[in-house]
């Protein structure tokens, strides 16, 4: 089973979510060089889907890829390593659309809304990321990958911060309004949101409603 990484258009006009998703085909008995890393971390993507299903070890992923343990560590060091690597596939993908969103969109107020729209995209798209991102797939772990995904969501609300400065330039959002504070309340919505999908088993869509929430977050 090999697994493939794409991208898909949101809603209109700027927002993408990537998914990693699987597709049948035929295993190369020779992964290129750098592809048995990747098949790695969407194999451990894949997995992080089933929180309730087998426990993942080093020794259920070498299983799960037909290879040996000693295999996965000639690319990864330690299963921690595994997981900076998805870390930093989530990284790449949410501040390299942050970024699509702020050049392509003038207006702070519509910013603020495609990149709400964005991370909660991604996060129905990547169920086991999501975990990751909520951090329950990292309990257990090394104590340095929360603090890695603290700092990224520190990152997403430095962006949220200035996209709201651009609207009270734009005399689209109250010049004395307490920018920390409403950028606190909607990450915190964002967040909650994560947790509910993945305390849902997947069931309950991150994105349900938003466009009512977004008008009570940015009223």
């Amino acid at each position: 089973m090999t697994q493939t990484i794409e991208s898909q258009p949101e809603a209109p006009p700027l927002v993408a979510a990537t998914a990693i998703q699987t597709a049948e085909g035929p295993a190369r008995k020779r992964p290129r060089p750098g592809e048995r890393r990747i098949q790695i971390l969407q194999t451990l993507a894949g997995m992080l889907e089933h929180p309730r299903g087998e426990k993942i070890t080093t020794a259920a992923l070498a299983a799960r890829l037909s290879v040996s343990e000693a295999a996965l560590y000639r690319h990864f060091a330690s299963k921690a390593q595994m997981f900076e690597g998805l870390i930093g596939f989530i990284e790449q993908t949410v501040f390299g659309l942050i970024n699509q969103i702020t050049a392509q969109e003038e207006h702070g107020l519509r910013q603020v809304q495609a990149i709400v729209r964005m991370l909660l995209s991604f996060a129905e798209k990547n169920p086991g990321m999501t975990r990751v991102l909520t951090g329950e797939a990292l309990v257990g772990e090394h104590e340095r990958l929360q603090e890695r995904i603290n700092q990224m969501v520190d990152r997403i609300e430095a962006s949220l911060r200035q996209c709201l400065k651009v609207a009270v330039t734009q005399a689209a959002f109250p010049a004395d309004a307490d920018i920390p504070v409403r950028v606190a309340l909607i990450t915190a919505a964002v967040q909650g949101q994560w947790h509910r999908y993945v305390k849902s088993g997947f069931r309950k869509a991150p994105g349900e409603n938003i466009d009512a929430q977004l008008r009570i977050l940015l009223g």
